[in-house]
Order: C-alpha cells, then sequence, then structure tokens
C-alpha cells in the first residue's frame, strides 16, 4: 500500500531536496524510461512529457506530511521546492517498497537545468523513432524553446551517459 507514494518520497530524500515541478516531473519521467519501476502515466504537454498522476501523488504526499512544498518567489516567478519531512523520514522506515537509486545518477539529473531536462525527457518520449527524427520531433513540438543541435547532442550524451 502506498509503494507508489513511498517511491517519490525515497527520490525527494535521496535527492536532498528537489527545486521546482517541472524538475521533478522530468527527473521521474527519465528514471522511469531508464526501467525504474514508476508507473505513473505521461501523456505530452507544454513542457514535454506530463504526469497528472505525479501531480496528484505529490499533492498527497504534502496532504499527508510527508513532503513539504514551499512556494519560493523568484524574479519574475515562483517555483517550488519539495524536501522530505520528519513525518516522511518515518513512513520510510515503515515502506517495504524497493528503488533502486543511483545515487549519482540522481545527483546529476538534479545538477541540469529544467530546460536542458525538459530536452532530455522529450527525446526520450519518442525514443521509439530514429534519431534524426526525435531531433526533427524535438524541433516541431518545442519550436519556441529553440533548442540547438548543440542542445540535442549534449542531451544525447546525457542520455548515454544515464543508460549505463
Amino acid at each position: 500500500m502506498l509503494d507508489n507514494h513511498a517511491k517519490l518520497v525515497k527520490v525527494i530524500a535521496a535527492s536532498e531536496g528537489i527545486v521546482g515541478r517541472k524538475k521533478l516531473q522530468k527527473i521521474i519521467y527519465i528514471m522511469k524510461k531508464l526501467g525504474l519501476p514508476f508507473e505513473e502515466k505521461y501523456t505530452f504537454y507544454f513542457y514535454g512529457p506530463y504526469s497528472e498522476e505525479l501531480s496528484l501523488r505529490i499533492e498527497e504526499l504534502t496532504n499527508l506530511g510527508f513532503v513539504s512544498e514551499v512556494k519560493e518567489k523568484k524574479s519574475n516567478y515562483y517555483q517550488y521546492r519539495y524536501e522530505v519531512t520528519d513525518e516522511g523520514t518515518e513512513f520510510l522506515k515503515h515502506s517495504d517498497t524497493e528503488l533502486p537509486l543511483e545515487q549519482s545518477l540522481l545527483k546529476e539529473m538534479k545538477s541540469q537545468s529544467s530546460r536542458f531536462l525538459e530536452l532530455v525527457a522529450t527525446m526520450l518520449y519518442f525514443d521509439h523513432l530514429p534519431k534524426v527524427e526525435v531531433e526533427q520531433k524535438v524541433q516541431e513540438v518545442k519550436k519556441k524553446s529553440n533548442y540547438t543541435l548543440e542542445d540535442m547532442q549534449e542531451a544525447w550524451t546525457f542520455i548515454r551517459k544515464m543508460q549505463k
């Protein structure tokens, strides 16, 4: 029971907190694409792959008091900081949910910008297509993001590194 919730708490705990709703969405999506057992369904949305289920689970975790969500004002927008609470730590002690987290992989993803993770997640969303078509698709669906060929090359390198 609450296995999917426990997995999310484990990721946030192992990350020592995650800043940004979009970043959290992309980290979980990328981990799912790397074969970790996340069950959230994703659809393609404004900022790439998005899971309504994930948003609802995070809301439930904050309502349960297992994760804190702090709204922080930036220069011209707000962002959200997610951290595991003491209650969340206690919850994990009683959970036997398995999630083989690679700490270095998580740290690497957390260090990337949300914009870059959006690119990586978008490329992985179309990973059933040949590489050239993935790049064309990114240019088509993310036109306003102005991703360059260098950005995509950096994302391919990042994806290969994560898949090792």
